[in-house]
């Protein structure tokens, strides 16, 4: 039975862990236990030593000092401040007013703003709340199909999933040991494809069933000609503002995200200041949802460390690599079936538990296969953004079903979402079939990350070493010079004497 255990004891770890989340255990506790009872159990049939331990506190300490965690809390404060200060409101409000005259005008004011309020908020239950609790109503007033308007409305929020400032690409940045400047940028273009994608499914929705999504009536559409005009440019700026604030000076490389993410704290507090809408009620409810998950956060990752450790300790990793570079395909075969694998698991785990489980197990494989690992970070961010929206675990439609009225069955929430995890699927399959979507840097950068993959980049040059290295062919062939000035002269001098 010992040797048995020996043999098998990295997949007899990750058994037991999934065991531990299927019986309902908080994930940071199941992860950080499943660690330490293995290795408990790996010292004692003398597979480990108990010095193994001493590696844990170092660890942890490494996760507090981390800089790049800081954007969580202050993208997440930012979020809530601006969510809570009315901004969705207006902007429902206002791009409702826009397109209302258009079939399907709310849906595609609805997808519009959760664009917006993903570029600015980065949290799905943020958004996904405010449009349920403003556009709904109003959808169904107006004769919207219950499962268009609930399906649109919670696959909206999803994309704080995926269009920058994204809490799930910090972490994957993180994770996969990449910048966050690299991964946002490598996101923005599947993420407006994905928001446009949306679009056409509204589209060609309001052509086959017009009935489904009706134009506002006149009698509705109280803003007009100028008026409406200036409502826009007064409630766009704004937010468009802070967008360039935060993103457009991570791009320019003017500051890391976590500078990044500060500013945008700020300046969410200057706009709610600005609406007259800052308070300490505000203020008290945005800081304590903060701390909560910045905390979850924080004790996942320290979870999945301990977990991490023992299993690398059992050459838990060296097993997982046999087993997916053993796929046939090749790369194709990996992206296929770790997608499949991805997928399966977003109906049980969100994508935090994803990214601090299976991301640190795959990406040493997909690394070894010769993928970028920011296009990497992306596709499995936007095959996550499925979790929010599997029926019946998601949580988007869970924060929906949590602020729809009794009319709406929980029925019509789960087939309103299908057909968006189905684009969220095609969307996943773009990506592998055409990669350039996925562009970040310049192409100089990329060449030189793809030879460094592959092996054949020439090995850096330490400039010190190369000028002290010019420098002693310098003195060397001046060395050799005055060598060959002082025969000449020797010479010069022999024939003198013998004149």
């Amino acid at each position: 039975m010992a040797e048995f255990i020996i043999a098998n004891m990295a997949p007899l770890m990750f058994g037991a862990l999934v065991m531990f989340l299927l019986f309902g255990y908080p994930v940071a506790f199941a992860l950080a236990a499943n660690g330490i009872v293995f290795g408990l159990i790996g010292i004692e049939l003398g597979l480990l030593t108990p010095a193994l331990f001493q590696a844990l506190p170092e660890r942890i300490f490494g996760i507090m000092a981390n800089d790049t965690l800081l954007a969580i809390p202050f993208f997440t404060f930012m979020g809530l401040v601006l969510e809570r200060s009315g901004m969705a409101e207006d902007l429902l409000d206002t791009i409702g007013q826009l397109f209302g005259p258009m079939r399907g005008g709310l849906a595609y004011a609805v997808i519009f703003v959760g664009a917006l309020l993903a570029a600015t908020t980065g949290v799905v239950a943020a958004s996904v709340i405010s449009m349920g609790l403003i556009s709904l109503p109003i959808m169904l007033r107006y004769g919207y199909d219950k499962r268009l308007a609930s399906g649109v409305i919670a696959a909206s929020g999803t994309l704080a999933q995926i269009i920058p400032p994204s809490l799930v690409l910090i972490i994957m940045a993180d994770q996969l040991g990449r910048s966050v400047g690299d991964m946002y940028e490598g996101a923005i273009i599947p993420g407006m494809i994905l928001t446009s994608m949306y679009v056409g499914y509204v589209v060609i929705l309001s052509i086959i069933k017009p009935s489904h999504c009706p134009a506002l009536p006149p009698e509705a559409r109280t803003l007009r000609g100028f008026k409406l005009g200036m409502r826009v440019i007064t409630t766009m700026v704004p937010p468009l503002l802070l967008i360039f604030l935060v993103l457009g000076t991570i791009f320019l490389g003017i500051a890391t995200p976590t500078e990044g993410g500060a500013m945008g704290a700020a300046g969410a507090l200057l706009l709610a200041l600005g609406r007259k809408r800052l308070s300490f009620k505000l203020l008290k409810q945005a800081m304590e949802t903060t701390g909560k998950l910045s905390s979850f956060v924080i004790f996942i990752l320290v979870g999945s460390t301990v977990f991490g450790l023992i299993f690398r300790a059992v050459n838990g990793d060296l097993w997982v690599e046999h087993l997916l570079l053993g796929l046939p395909g090749g790369q194709v075969g990996f992206l296929i079936v770790v997608n499949i694998l991805v997928f399966v698991l977003a109906f049980f785990l969100d994508f935090f538990e994803l990214s601090f489980i299976i991301v640190p197990l795959l990406a040493p494989v997909a690394d070894k296969l010769g993928i970028d690992l920011v296009w990497f970070g992306v596709l499995l961010a936007v095959n996550m953004q499925t979790s929010f929206m599997h029926p019946p675990f998601g949580f988007a439609l869970f924060y929906l079903r949590s602020v729809a009225p009794p009319s709406i069955k929980t029925t019509d929430i789960y087939w309103g979402a299908i057909p968006f995890v189905c684009i969220q699927i095609i969307m996943v399959a773009i990506i592998i079939i055409f990669p350039g979507v996925v562009s970040y840097g310049d192409d100089a950068q990329r060449a030189q990350a793809q030879m460094e993959r592959d092996g054949t980049a020439p090995p850096p040059v330490d400039l010190d070493t190369l000028m002290q290295q010019q420098g002693g062919e310098a003195a060397e062939t001046g060395k050799k010079e005055s060598e060959s000035d002082a025969a000449a002269q020797m010479l010069k001098d022999l024939q003198s004497d013998k004149k």
